[in-house]
């Protein structure tokens, strides 16, 4: 029987989903449901002075409609203590968007009308939609009870690195931002509660629903036996769907006062203000590098724009664009330091990569400018810098950050298989010379991230219960296999994965594993799905849980051929005995007499069905090389993707396929950031890409044919020896745009083009510096 890790089978998920047959939150029918709608704000702060509801509660089907003053004693959604976030604005709204009100009415598009003929009067407060503004001498904060818009400073090195900044040969000063950006999953928010006598039932679009039962249990003093959290087929996460929404509370208190389920889908305008958005950072950087271009001191001052309230975990990812600031090199010091600001805008969380390719486009910018100042080729100045392979693991100077197994400069090399370099640079000179032709570049990243998030002393401080993963994998009587999982899928393919690793265990046929998750009432408890922690941690667990049920097993086997259990292996689907190869039973065989206590050795437990949980010591570190080639239009500074190439490395790949799937998904999101998207505002704090019309997404013309590698590395850190790979190509992907982008331009001068690199912004640096 052959592997099935490594095997690039389709994915068992596709069928329900390409078919229609997928089942998500709306498409959940409860008996009874009525409907909410928000009404929100549509200035970005002002201080409420009256809520009239008279003529919406008076409209037909509706339920009622309530403010803040009508919720009483309802629990503030998650947020950061001290700077607790109402669930309905209470004196005063902090950015556009903000709930006031809530109707409930029979119907959504009665709710809907109804929502709009709340009458909020509103006296209209100083907008600070900036850093800038919200950081001003005259800036008044806006949450009330902090003394500033700063709410969160910290340095992270015991040194500002001045002196090593001094005494090296050369020191350049860069600026450098990473612009908001929305998450825009095909889903939006939507949840459906039913709060009966005998609990409450939530059906909502999370990424963690035993953490969201733990949460609202608490919130509203309940046991957790008393509520249920359902997250069933999810239309995409990537990070926003980890945070804690008010819709959540409001629809479970609105259905306790109700006694009906109550359901709430999100229109895509509300998602783009409402869901957590994402990036956000600024990085004064200062770097210190010899005339070789080695990085001697590397200085980074992160400002994060926090939005209009502070996300629980949105406010601390600078923590980890500082771990993550030295990228693949050895630097000698490193001096981070963050603040984090509270603007009137949308507030910013997790999205795919969360902390990690802000540090990664930070840090591979650094080099590219290193290597112009030097007249050298970055991708010698990389070569330099490196830390090797025989370094590793690898302490970095913050504690606990030890980076495990991996080939920096393997990737390099592997990458360069695939590129012709040379030649290349010749195409580059030749396009130059000729006025008609466009502008070729060139760009390079080679990065490395965190995965496999999970030690519980880390995700404690979010307020987990725990940075484990569960399994349970159980072996029916006809041989087939159920697994349920703690982690909560939403397009990652764990049905197919976890099948696969239990395939391989039990050597069973992977057509009859099944899996179950998502759903607190019938899955042990579990964590959730985020951080590239799914397969290294998850998957870990599942792997845990199917070798304690092949253990169990062999010693059944092991009785029922009057064998002793180290003589019993098993081969092919059966256990044999080793030098007898007459001697054997399948494992159905097994599975059935499992369930006969009077054919099993005495004191021995019925079934086949074991739980197991993982644990990491350590995070996994997926790194690569990645290659984009760009072509400038000189008449319209539009920048087609010409070529990218993508070599990672994320240790142990379960599955081929899928595993490119992610890297192709992961690469989109990061073409998009480096030319197309920007979630902004005026300075009056109204959104200027509210929808879709204004908020570019990329289509299929706008990106390349992707070609594909990996290097694999394995990863001491986890049994599976996998590092992860959701969010390698969005941390890789943005600088080896911008960095080919500014490669096409640098015969001009230009060092530097901010993203997102559209066609206007770049035309005009064509027009200043001559094309």
């Amino acid at each position: 029987m052959g592997s099935m890790v490594g095997a690039a089978v389709v994915r068992k998920e596709d069928p329900a989903l390409l078919t229609g047959r997928g089942t998500y939150v709306d498409d959940v029918r409860l008996p009874g449901t009525v409907h909410m709608a928000y009404v929100r704000s549509y200035l970005a702060h002002a201080r409420i002075l009256s809520v009239d509801t008279t003529g919406a509660a008076a409209m037909p089907g509706v339920l009622g409609v309530w403010t803040n003053a009508d919720l009483e004693g309802m629990p503030p959604n998650r947020s950061v203590p001290g700077m607790e976030r109402p669930c309905l604005a209470k004196d005063r709204v902090h950015f556009v968007g903000e709930c006031v009100a809530v109707v409930v009415a029979t119907d959504r598009y009665l709710a809907a009308d109804a929502a709009e003929a709340v009458l909020v009067e509103y006296e209209e407060l100083p907008v600070m939609a900036s850093v800038a503004a919200a950081t001003a001498e005259d800036a008044v904060p806006i949450i009330e009870g902090t003394a500033s818009n700063v709410v969160l400073e910290q340095v992270l090195s015991a040194t500002d690195a001045e002196e090593e900044l001094a005494a090296a040969p050369h020191r350049l000063a860069i600026h450098l931002k990473n612009q908001r950006c929305a998450a825009v999953p095909m889903e939006p928010t939507v949840c459906l509660s039913d709060w009966q006598n005998s609990g409450l039932t939530i059906y909502a679009t999370t990424q963690t629903p035993h953490h969201m039962r733990n949460e609202m249990a608490q919130m509203f003093g309940l046991s957790q036996q008393e509520v249920r959290v359902v997250a069933p087929d999810v239309g995409g996460g990537f990070g926003a769907k980890a945070s804690c929404y008010p819709e959540f509370l409001l629809t479970a208190e609105l259905s306790r006062r109700l006694r009906r389920p109550v359901k709430y889908v999100e229109t895509r305008s509300e998602n783009m203000t409402s869901m957590v958005h994402g990036r956000a950072q600024e990085h004064d950087v200062e770097v210190g590098f010899d005339d070789d271009g080695r990085l001697l001191a590397l200085r980074v001052r992160i400002t994060q724009d926090c939005g209009g309230w502070p996300d629980a975990t949105g406010i601390g990812l600078p923590t980890l664009t500082s771990f993550m600031s030295g990228g693949c090199y050895k630097i000698p010091v490193i001096a981070p330091s963050f603040r984090s600001v509270v603007t009137n805008t949308t507030p910013v969380g997790s999205y795919r990569g969360a902390g990690r390719p802000e540090a990664s486009f930070m840090i591979e910018r650094v080099v590219d400018h290193v290597a112009a100042e030097l007249g050298l080729d970055p991708l010698e100045v990389r070569r330099r810098n490196f830390v090797q392979p025989g370094e590793m693991p690898f302490a970095t100077q913050f504690e606990g950050i030890v980076y495990d197994e991996a080939d920096f400069p393997g990737a390099l090399d592997k990458l360069l298989e695939h590129v012709d370099y040379p030649l290349l640079r010749k195409e580059q000179a030749t396009r130059r010379d000729d006025p008609a032709a466009p502008l070729l570049g060139i760009g390079f990243s080679t990065f490395v991230e965190m995965g496999g998030f999970g030690p519980t002393p880390l995700f404690e401080q979010f307020g987990y219960v725990g940075g484990w993963e569960s399994a349970n994998v159980r072996l029916n009587v006809d041989g087939s296999a159920v697994i349920k999982v703690g982690t909560s899928p939403h397009g990652q393919g764990h049905q197919t994965a976890f099948a696969q690793i239990v395939a391989d265990e039990l050597q069973i046929d992977f057509d009859r594993i099944t899996l179950i998750h998502g759903d607190t009432a019938t899955v042990q408890e579990g964590i959730g799905t985020m951080g590239s922690r799914g397969v290294p941690v998850g998957g870990s667990a599942v792997m845990k849980a199917a070798i304690k049920v092949r253990e169990k097993a062999a010693r059944i086997a092991a009785h029922m051929l009057e064998a002793d259990e180290s003589d019993v292996e098993l081969v092919d689907g059966e256990f044999r005995v080793k030098g007898a190869p007459g001697k054997s039973v399948g494992m159905g065989e097994v599975a059935v007499r499992a369930f006969k206590p009077h054919l099993l050795p005495d004191g021995f437990d019925l079934g086949l069905d074991e739980t197991a949980f993982h644990e990491p010591q350590n995070l996994s570190y997926p790194s690569g090389a990645h290659c984009c080639v760009v072509e400038i239009d000189r008449d319209t500074g539009k920048v087609r993707i010409a070529r990218y190439v993508a070599v990672d490395d994320c240790g142990t790949v379960i599955n081929p396929l899928m595993a490119k799937g992610q890297i192709h998904g992961g690469v989109a999101q990061g073409i998009a950031q480096a030319l197309l998207e920007e979630v902004a505002y005026g300075p009056d704090g109204q959104p200027l890409s509210g929808t879709l019309v204004d908020y570019t997404l990329p289509s299929a013309v706008d990106l390349p044919h992707y070609e594909t590698d990996h290097l694999v590395t394995r990863t001491s850190f986890n049994p599976l020896g996998a590092k992860g790979l959701g969010e390698s190509g969005a941390t890789a992907a943005p600088q080896s745009v911008v960095n080919a982008v500014v490669d096409a331009l640098s015969h001009l001068g230009v060092r530097d083009v901010e993203m997102p690199c559209t066609p206007q912004k770049v035309w005009r640096i064509l027009q200043q510096n001559g094309s």
